[in-house]
């Protein structure tokens, strides 16, 4: 058996009693963002992606070390477990070389090596294997020694036969050999080259993948997008795509490993038996492997650019919790305007026509200057979709008529109408109409983009590369613990929640969720946090994961506001009282905290990290971690991609990223492209690094397509002017 806990601490370069306290407090049931905020003295502070490394590293190792018992007991069960063999299978860290070990004694279908084997020829191709030495005899027939096992009752009619027999019996023995299989596998990886071309029925400029028409990259070296196209494009029929490689080159390495010999005989009936051992059993399955392991790659690439887009969109700043109207615009339909008030409800609902003629048009604009009016509107929340720009323009010419303008923002409504017709939206909603509910999305992404965007599923958010193509399990997973991680990065108001937000909190299941919605509807808002353990199948466990994560403002107790946690309470009381601070008066805690010498406040429970959070706390208690609110504001003349000239400078909002640059939102409809070269003035390996979804960005426009709706754009051209 392998130490996990000590191949994990080694790899990662961790201590190990820092890995074997998180992994204890997993497997207790700890959430990792519980896990990472309130128990750092016992992991020594790691963080949530550490924990995940961890974790993932222990599951899958754990797995390995199932299945290398399984692997052993049926290898001992054939009377072939060498005490060599034995220790290879236990030493084994990764389950590829633990399969390649395993593949000569696996069960097998009947192959032309188990045929030969019924024939009788096992012992001419193990006398031949015996020939294969240095110090052979020169003297040496092959079709001599093949004589005696002619046997036409067994199908052997001649001595080519028997060699060919036997041939097949050495050629399967090669290809199972773990150390060949290993070697081969790493050089296609380091030297394979990707080689692609689209069919002859598909002419030039007749499909999305013209730039593969005759194509070539290095397996080493492509980037992921790339091979998720290929393999798109091969699976649509569009694309042919194989895997080059020297081959001779092969062949002569496995003629150094293989042949001993110096007899002529001996030595081409190998060369033979290799290049048929290649071709037809080594060559298939490791091109498979190898496609899926660069499949795999792409996969948790792409999975890596999506989760940061998502995260990043998550943790978009908020505008506020303010009296907002959203507008779903349209031009035939008219435009849905709905009015939520400063908790997200929903008040009111109008159907407008502004661009339907100019009676239609002062109709509109008296609705909308009385809605604002009425509930003294702070915010305006315009979806980006059709008439956007226009409905952007019309308010604006309101605004000329009003002394208190709300701030007014262009919103990416990406995935609003997949929610507009989910299940969530018609339990919220069940009277309302889909366009409708779109309009409240809109609205509620601009007050909080977390608590709305939490109700979708990511796929549909806009901000994904290749996203259907990947592993959808993996990708499932990790955009969940995305979800996860902004959501308790937060925290989330226990008294406003949907029950799809709540879900999201450490320790908090779906069940659980349902049961505080129920008790909040009949009993009223929540005054503290022991309330919660009021709340059926909310038991003492789930209140230690989910507590510190939830706050209550205006409540019974100043510190259910804050990320203190409530196990941390009687700590915060010493340090309050320590600078003679009342509770009720947190907020005047300030720099005052500076003051305090921590560590006379030591225990063996309480280090140091749970103090300095607290002190965090306890100096902005009840703050947002998120940014600062900002916005794009878009030139007003300038409304279509016609309008695009190279060389304008315009302000726009970043929608996503992908591995080979960023996408921008100019308010034309169509959004234009930062290639990864243009994003700086320096060499730029991941776009990540620098820009991200939700970013107020400055380009320079360099190429306008319009037949093809692509737009170039450059930030470094911008940065480069100031």
């Amino acid at each position: 058996m392998i130490d996990i806990e000590q191949i994990i601490s080694t790899e990662y370069s961790l201590p190990r009693q820092n890995v074997s306290n998180a992994l204890a407090l997993w497997q207790e049931g700890a959430t990792i963002p519980f896990i990472a905020r309130y128990r750092k003295e016992k992991t020594g502070s790691l963080d949530e992606v550490q924990l995940r490394n961890i974790f993932e590293r222990y599951t899958y190792l754990t797995e390995l070390e199932q299945r290398k018992q399984t692997i052993l007991d049926a290898i001992a069960s054939q009377n072939k477990l060498t005490e060599s063999l034995h220790n290879q299978i236990n030493t084994c860290l990764n389950k590829t070389e633990l399969e390649d070990l395993y593949l000569p004694y696996k069960p097998k279908r009947r192959t032309k090596a188990t045929i030969a084997k019924e024939k009788g020829l096992e012992p001419l191709a193990l006398l031949i294997q015996s020939y294969n030495q240095p110090k052979t005899s020169p003297n040496l027939s092959l079709t001599q020694a093949a004589t005696q096992y002619v046997d036409e009752s067994k199908g052997v009619k001649t001595e080519e036969e028997a060699l060919s027999g036997a041939a097949d019996i050495l050629a399967e023995l090669v290809a199972e050999k773990a150390e060949i299989r290993a070697y081969l596998r790493d050089y296609l990886l380091k030297q394979g080259v990707f080689v692609a071309r689209i069919k002859d029925e598909h002419p030039e400029g007749s499909t999305k993948y013209e730039m593969y028409r005759n194509y070539q990259c290095s397996l080493s070296k492509i980037p992921p997008h790339n091979i998720l196209a290929l393999y798109r494009g091969e699976a649509e029929g569009i694309l042919t795509v194989e895997i080059a490689f020297e081959e001779a080159e092969v062949l002569n390495y496995l003629e150094s490993q293989e042949i001993n010999t110096k007899v002529v005989e001996i030595r081409d009936f190998y060369r033979k038996m290799l290049k048929d051992s290649f071709n037809r059993l080594i060559k298939p399955a490791l091109i498979r492997e190898v496609r899926a392991d660069r499949k795999q790659y792409a996969d948790n690439e792409s999975i890596k650019t999506f989760e940061a887009n998502l995260r990043n969109l998550l943790l978009a700043p908020p505008a506020g919790m303010k009296p907002t109207m959203a507008i779903d615009p349209g031009f035939r339909t008219g435009c849905k305007v709905a009015i939520l008030d400063q908790t997200g409800q929903f008040l009111e609902y109008q159907a407008i026509f502004p661009h339907s003629g100019d009676q239609k048009r002062q109709q509109a604009a008296k609705i909308i200057i009385s809605l604002i009016n009425k509930y003294q509107i702070e915010l305006i929340a315009i979806g980006n979709g059709t008439a956007s720009r226009e409905s952007d323009q019309f308010i604006s010419e309101i605004f000329q008529d009003l002394k208190s303008k709300p701030i007014k923002v262009i919103v990416n409504e990406s995935g609003a109408s997949v929610y507009s017709a989910s299940e969530v939206a018609r339990a919220e909603f069940p009277d309302l109409d889909v366009t409708v509910r779109g309009a409240i999305s809109i609205g509620r992404r601009l007050q909080d983009p977390l608590a709305e965007l939490v109700k979708i599923d990511p796929k549909s958010i806009g901000v994904g590369q290749y996203q259907h193509d990947v592993d959808q399990k993996l990708l499932q997973t990790k955009l969940a613990e995305t979800v996860e991680s902004c959501v308790n990065y937060v925290g989330v108001d226990l008294n406003t929640a949907s029950k799809e937000l709540l879900v999201f909190v450490s320790g908090i299941t779906p069940t659980i969720a349902n049961n505080i919605v129920s008790y909040r509807n009949q009993k009223g808002k929540f005054n503290n946090r022991r309330e919660l353990l009021k709340i059926p199948k909310l038991g003492a466990k789930t209140f230690e994961q989910a507590a510190g994560f939830l706050r209550i403002r205006d409540g019974d107790f100043p510190l259910d506001n804050t990320a203190v946690h409530p196990e941390s309470y009687p700590l915060v009381k010493k340090l309050l009282t320590a600078l003679n601070i009342p509770l009720e008066q947190i907020n005047q805690a300030g720099n005052r905290l500076n003051n305090l010498n921590l560590n006379q406040f030591i225990t063996d429970t309480i280090g140091l990290p749970t103090l300095q959070d607290a002190i965090a706390e306890l100096k902005k208690p009840g703050r947002d971690p998120r940014e600062q609110f900002q916005y794009a504001t878009f030139r007003a003349e300038i409304t279509e991609i016609t309008h695009l000239k190279p060389g304008m400078i315009l302000e726009g909002i970043v929608t996503n990223v992908v591995n080979f640059g960023a996408f921008v939102d100019l308010g034309v409809h169509q959004d234009g492209l930062v290639h990864i070269s243009e994003l700086a003035a320096r060499f730029v390996s991941d776009p990540n690094e620098i820009i991200k979804v939700g970013q107020v960005v400055k380009v320079k426009v360099l190429d306008v397509n319009e037949k093809l709706k692509r737009i170039a754009l450059s930030i470094k051209a911008v940065t480069n002017l100031n």
